[in-house]
C-alpha cells in the first residue's frame, strides 16, 4: 500500500466541517491553591484502507459456482465507495472476472443507490503467468509460465483465443437494501456459450473515502502492473485463501476524531452528558453527529461549577487524523491550571460515524492526577441519528450525507457491535496528563 499517496488523498479530509478554535473560561471562584497540567489527546489508531472485505462461493466440494448457479455479497458502502471483487474463469490458465478499479459504482451521479444489472461493469482479465491455452474443460493446469502484467482481456487474448464480453458470462445485480446496504449477486451465465466455464471461490472488498478520495483505490489488483497478495492463485487455481488473508490484514477501521472539547469543573456531574437520558440539546448533538464543538462549549462556559472549557482543533487539518502508514496520528495539548477536587472530561466525535462520540466516562477523572488516564475514555452514542456501518453510511455528514433523526438515550456502543468490531479504545484514543 502506497503511504504517500493515501496522506495525498485524505490531505481534503481538511475540509470536514471541523473549523473550531480554542475557547476557554476561567471562573476563579475559590482560593484553593492551583496547580498546572498539561492534558494530551493522540489518535493513535492504526488505520486500515478497507472498510470491509470478505469472500464468496458456490455449494458443493469443490465450492465452485457452476453455470446456472449463483452466490450474493452483502456490504455496506458511502457514497463514491465501491465494491471490488476478484473470481477465476475456471476453465482458463490465468483469467479472472472483476470489476475495472476501483469497483462496481453503487450509487449514481447523483448520489442514489443503484438497483438493477450491474453486469457492463465486470471485465475479463488475464493475470499474466502463464501462457493461455483454449479455454474450456480440456485446458491443463498449471500450464506454461509466463511473465507480464495484468491486463484486460476484450475479446482476443494474447495467444488469439476469443472469448465473449464479460456481462455475457457474468451477470451482476444490485439490491440496495437500504441503510446504506446492498447486496450483488452474481450469477455464471456462461452456460451453452462458446466460453462456458465454473467460477472459483473469490474475494471481495470495499475501500474508504477521505476528502473524496478512495484510500484504496485499486484494492485487489492493478491493470498494467504484475499480479500480487495472492491474486495469481485465485488467478491459476480458484484458491482465494491468500487473496483474501491480504485483504483481511488491511481491513478494519479508519476515522478522524474532530476537535477534542475539554472541560474542568468542581463540585457538579460530568457536564457533557449523562448515559441513559436523551441529549439535552444543549450542543452535544452537533459535537457527536458533525464533530463541531461551539454550541456545547459555549453552553459549558455558563454553567456554575465549569472552571475552564477548551475547543483544540490539530494544527493544520483541524481534525485529528489517525496513524497512516508510518505518519503519526493526530495531537493536540493544553496547559491547564487546576485545584484539588477539580474534575476534567472531555470529548470528541468518531468522525465516519453518524452520532458516536468518545467521552470520559462517568464523572471523568481527578485533575491532579497524572499519566496516561486513557482508560476512563469511552465510546457512545447520543442516539440522535440513526447508524449504520461506521466509514460507510450514505446518511454520515463527513462522508457528505443528512443523518436520519432517532430519539434514543444516550448509551456506551457495545463492541462489537451491529456493524463491526472496534479496537479497544486505547487503540483509538490516548489521553495523558502531565
Amino acid at each position: 500500500m502506497n503511504t504517500f499517496r493515501i496522506l495525498r488523498a485524505i490531505s481534503a479530509v481538511t475540509l470536514l466541517p471541523f473549523t473550531l478554535t480554542a475557547c476557554k473560561k476561567d471562573n476563579n471562584y475559590d482560593n484553593a491553591p492551583s496547580q498546572q497540567t498539561t492534558i494530551t489527546v493522540e489518535n493513535v489508531l492504526k488505520s486500515q484502507p478497507l472498510v470491509e472485505s470478505g469472500t464468496f462461493q458456490g455449494v458443493g466440494s469443490p465450492a465452485l459456482i457452476l453455470p446456472g448457479q449463483s452466490t450474493t455479497i452483502t456490504f455496506s458502502a458511502a457514497k463514491g465507495e465501491a465494491l471490488s471483487f476478484a473470481t477465476m474463469y475456471g476453465w482458463s490458465n490465468d483469467l479472472f472476472f472483476a470489476p475495472e478499479n476501483p469497483g462496481i459504482q453503487v450509487y449514481d451521479k447523483s448520489g442514489n443507490p443503484i438497483d438493477g444489472d450491474v453486469s457492463a461493469q465486470v471485465k475479463l482479465w488475464d493475470n499474466g503467468t502463464r501462457i493461455n491455452q483454449k479455454p474450456g474443460a480440456a485446458v491443463s493446469h498449471p500450464g506454461t509460465a509466463d511473465s507480464k502484467n495484468i491486463t484486460e482481456v476484450k475479446g482476443v487474448d494474447a495467444q488469439g483465443n476469443t472469448y465473449l464480453e464479460a456481462s455475457k458470462l457474468v451477470k451482476a445485480t444490485l439490491k440496495y437494501q437500504g441503510n446504506s446496504v446492498f447486496t450483488l449477486t452474481l450469477q455464471n451465465t456462461s452456460g451453452g456459450t462458446a466460453n462456458e466455464t465454473p467460477l472459483s471461490p473469490g474475494v471481495w472488498s470495499v475501500s474508504y473515502i477521505a476528502g473524496g478520495n478512495l484510500l484504496a483505490p485499486n484494492p485487489l489488483y492493478e491493470a498494467g502492473k504484475p499480479t500480487a497478495n495472492g491474486l495469481t492463485n485465485i488467478a491459476e487455481a480458484g484458491d482465494n485463501s491468500m487473496l483474501s488473508a491480504y485483504a483481511k490484514g488491511i481491513t478494519g477501521i479508519f476515522t478522524p476524531l474532530s476537535p477534542v472539547l475539554v472541560v474542568v469543573y468542581n463540585g457538579i456531574d460530568n457536564p457533557i452528558y449523562k448515559t441513559g437520558e436523551l441529549d439535552m440539546g444543549r450542543g452535544l448533538k452537533a459535537l457527536a453527529q458533525q464533530g463541531n464543538a461551539d454550541t456545547l462549549a459555549a453552553y459549558l462556559k455558563t454553567q456554575k461549577g465549569v472552571k475552564a472549557v477548551y475547543v483544540l482543533p490539530a494544527p493544520d487539518s483541524k481534525v485529528l487524523l489517525p496513524v497512516i502508514g508510518n505518519q503519526k496520528g493526530g495531537m493536540v495539548s493544553q496547559q491547564l491550571n487546576v485545584s484539588k477536587g477539580d474534575r476534567i472530561a472531555i470529548a470528541t466525535m468518531y468522525g465516519f460515524s453518524n452520532d458516536w462520540f468518545f467521552a470520559s466516562a462517568d464523572n471523568g477523572v481527578d485533575a491532579t492526577q497524572k499519566g496516561d488516564i486513557s482508560n476512563s475514555t469511552k465510546l457512545f452514542d447520543d442516539g440522535t441519528a440513526i447508524n449504520q456501518f461506521p466509514g460507510a453510511g450514505i446518511t454520515q455528514f463527513n462522508l457528505a450525507g443528512t443523518p436520519l433523526k432517532e430519539s434514543k438515550a444516550i448509551a456506551a456502543v457495545p463492541n462489537p457491535n451491529a456493524f463491526t468490531t472496534l479496537p479497544d479504545i486505547a487503540g483509538i484514543i490516548k489521553v495523558t496528563l502531565k
